[in-house]
């Protein structure tokens, strides 16, 4: 596979420059940095960011990534899904923003309703119903208008782990966004959900992990913002996560989707040097090599 081929398929994420919807989150970069950046490095694509990251207006945010030579994937998309409150208006508003830049996948955080993910709530029986109700809407609106909608199991939201992920997939036929590194961090196995749910994974979020920081966040030693401050997500290929065997097993089933590099990264102010970069042209490195050697293999 070409330089040019295997990037085509690769997309960067403004969180890799500790750019993230959480309040109080870290000190946030402006797109005039970031969006310049990944065009730099080789990335053609980028997931949109959080809300005020980007203009508000469709148009504009489409206007504003073209001027950077930059494509739209879609992006995340935190809803609270399991009271009555209809997520309906939220999730059209960002299919408009995905249409008018040409994006195709609607990333579903499925969010307590609180800030952060340092804490979650326990759900009932009826609250996991009215849940999975929603995302078959959400689903099937995102059908009915040209995208793709995708659950993605993220740390201290109602979809962490195994078990919730596969309650999900069982009850409900939303797509699968799988994150490396939020299953590893909530004691999940990537690579085996992936293998067992082949045929519902949609987008792909790469990350690697220090697995010591990890073993603290389950066993609650460590809140999760504090982890992702002392270095919970590393450059892929220097943690626990087999990426390579994650890339291969979506590869060999015919995956023909996006990779996103998103190493969730918390900035204490203006970063010294070439900054976040640095780390995600490693991170870009390792996927090129590793979408190569699937050719070979």
């Amino acid at each position: 596979m070409s330089q040019i081929a295997s990037r085509s398929r690769i997309a960067g994420a403004p969180i890799s420059w500790g750019v993230c919807e959480v309040p109080g989150w870290g000190y946030q970069l402006p797109a005039d940095r970031v969006l310049p950046e990944m065009r730099e490095l080789g990335i053609a694509a980028t997931e949109f960011g959080p809300e005020g990251f980007l203009p508000d207006a469709p148009q504009a945010k489409a206007e504003l990534l073209e001027s950077y030579g930059l494509s739209a994937v879609g992006g995340f998309l935190p809803l609270v899904l399991h009271t009555d409150h209809d997520p309906m208006p939220e999730v059209d508003a960002f299919i408009d923003d995905c249409l008018a830049a040409g994006a195709g996948v609607v990333v579903i955080a499925v969010a307590t309703g609180q800030d952060g993910y340092d804490e979650r709530p326990e759900l009932s029986d009826v609250e996991w119903k009215t849940l999975l109700g929603h995302l078959d809407r959400i689903a099937d609106r995102a059908t009915e208008r040209g995208v793709v909608a995708a659950v993605h199991p993220h740390v201290g939201t109602l979809v962490e782990n195994a078990e919730e992920t596969q309650r999900v997939l069982d009850g409900s036929h939303v797509g699968l966004c799988v994150d490396t590194g939020h299953l590893v961090a909530a004691g999940a196995d990537p690579v085996a959900i992936t293998l067992a749910n082949l045929e519902r994974v949609v987008h792909v979020h790469l990350k690697d992990v220090d697995a010591d920081l990890a073993a603290r966040v389950q066993s609650g030693d460590l809140a999760f913002s504090d982890a992702v401050s002392q270095g919970l997500w590393t450059v892929l290929g220097r943690g626990s996560v087999d990426v390579a065997a994650m890339i291969s097993a979506l590869e060999g089933h015919g995956y023909t989707g996006w990779y996103v590099l998103e190493q969730d990264l918390k900035l204490t102010g203006e970063p010294e040097g070439e900054g976040p970069k640095v780390d995600v042209a490693a991170c870009l490195a390792y996927v090129e090599g590793a979408l190569a050697a699937e050719t070979v293999a």
